[in-house]
């Protein structure tokens, strides 16, 4: 289970111009790709800002979903088998959703981390350079594509 941070409202991400443009700079860039610019930094501070709201509105309605279905599930103590499997199916379904969006939730906000840190684009393996493209397309990656297809393999 995630802890209590991934709970915590996401907080506003507010640099001025000048020091997003130093922030950016800090990034690591494959070869080939230009350096961050203080406007994309932002674009995916943003983003990931826009993405922690959206999440913590959903966890919060997902566990109240699911303390409703806790709370209701010794109700109806004459179900049969089968009413009470598909309680319990229904219940898994819910807290599977909760933990998915807890995970998303806790990427994010590390994403978010990661940039007022100034390690945004670094694999956290190796290293080196993420991919400026990779992270535009997903805000959330840790790891270089070669670290990440390692993993995978493992």
């Amino acid at each position: 289970m995630a802890s209590n941070d991934a709970l915590s409202p996401a907080v506003a991400v507010t640099f001025d111009n000048k020091e997003l443009a130093r922030l950016a700079q800090q990034f690591l860039v494959r070869d080939g790709e230009e350096i961050w610019t203080g406007a994309e930094v932002r674009e995916i501070a943003d983003e990931l800002t826009s993405e922690i709201d959206r999440l913590t509105g959903e966890l919060a309605t997902a566990d109240a979903e699911l303390s409703d279905l806790l709370r209701n599930s010794g109700d109806g103590a004459g179900d049969d088998q089968a009413d009470s499997g598909s309680s319990a199916l229904e219940r898994e379904q819910e807290l599977t959703l909760v933990n998915n969006t807890r995970d998303l939730l806790a990427q994010s906000q590390h994403a978010l981390g990661r940039i007022t840190a100034g390690t945004y684009g670094t694999c956290e393996s190796c290293g080196r350079a993420i991919g400026k493209a990779r992270l535009q397309a997903f805000p959330r990656a840790t790891l270089c594509v070669e670290c990440k297809q390692r993993e995978e393999r493992r």
